[in-house]
């Protein structure tokens, strides 16, 4: 488990994600984030979790430079756009109806010679696996995508799909709900989970 410091804005509530731009400062750049929630409620919003995990990247305890990493249900795209910004090969993944909306961020926050670095991908967990080559990515990202008890058998068989022996998964979420510990109980099951330095 990886501490990240952060603190909360000022900005109470929901307010905060009826703001049409979300700006913020990774890798040298000033990355502004579109949102749109009454387009797609909460995956057209920047949450927490994907700061936090922004953030546990630029601190550069994993090495995104080649890397080959994949962000699952990626919203608005920020952390996938920040691993990129960082060096990595990145796949940024969500279902369908988000597509649109994510690859119109990932184009307006990546400049023209790091765009090659990142390609928007439908993925809805567990359906449609075969179009990733089994144990393809070095790096599995996800950022509050622990939410939906429903979700959770084909978001594990999703993990296992795209990891090798030596992937290495980093979620990032707020625990809110005694489903959510029993998801971590479930990724334990089936991954070695060990802490990260922070």
């Amino acid at each position: 488990m990886a501490l990240v410091p952060y603190v909360e804005t000022a900005e109470m509530g929901l307010q905060r994600f009826h703001k049409p731009l979300a700006t913020f400062s990774f890798a040298n750049h000033t990355i502004q984030i579109r949102q749109d929630w009454k387009q797609l409620g909460v995956a057209a919003v920047v949450w927490d979790a994907a700061v936090v995990l922004a953030t546990y990247l630029e601190m550069g305890t994993v090495e995104l430079r080649g890397c080959s990493a994949v962000e699952l249900g990626a919203g608005t795209g920020l952390v996938g756009i920040v691993a990129a910004l960082l060096g990595a090969h990145v796949t940024i993944t969500d279902r369908k109806v988000a597509l649109e909306f994510l690859k119109s961020n990932v184009q307006a926050n990546l400049p023209p010679h790091i765009q090659p670095k990142a390609v928007v991908k439908e993925l809805t967990w567990g359906q449609n696996l075969g179009s990733f080559s089994p144990g393809e990515f070095d790096l599995i990202l996800g950022a509050d995508i622990i939410y939906l008890e429903e979700t959770f058998t084909d978001l594990l068989q999703t993990l296992e799909h795209l990891c090798s022996n030596h992937s290495v998964v980093l979620l990032a979420c707020r625990i809110r709900y005694e489903r959510d510990y029993n998801f971590l109980a479930m990724l334990e099951r089936q991954f070695t989970a060990s802490p990260a330095s922070s």
